[in-house]
């Protein structure tokens, strides 16, 4: 499985797909800007929203990411698990959106 770290995502800019499978309360919380939201539970119903090309997965701390990304690999998606989801975006100062 691909990790990225969120450094490293940040640097990548908002020009990527960020898929954030977190569920819509937690969403409501804290969120990235650019972030499409697709919640773990409906991720199997939505993959077709899921580019082939890839796309970065990220939860709050980063199991959920990570089980999503084993998921789409098995239907042939190019995914990478962001280690330390939004927890670890928003402790390095990265933008957030709240409420």
């Amino acid at each position: 499985m691909e990790t990225i770290s969120v450094a490293e995502l940040h640097k990548l800019g908002d020009n990527i797909t960020l898929i954030d499978v977190r569920e819509p309360d937690e969403v409501a919380e804290v969120r990235i800007p650019f972030a499409k939201v697709i919640p773990l539970s409906e991720i199997a119903d939505r993959i077709d929203e899921v580019p082939a090309e890839g796309a970065y997965i990220m939860c709050h701390a980063g199991g959920r990411s990570a089980r999503t990304v084993d998921f789409l690999e098995r239907y042939g998606k190019q995914a990478t698990n962001v280690d330390g989801g939004i927890a670890a975006w928003e402790s390095e100062g990265f933008p957030v959106e709240r409420g």
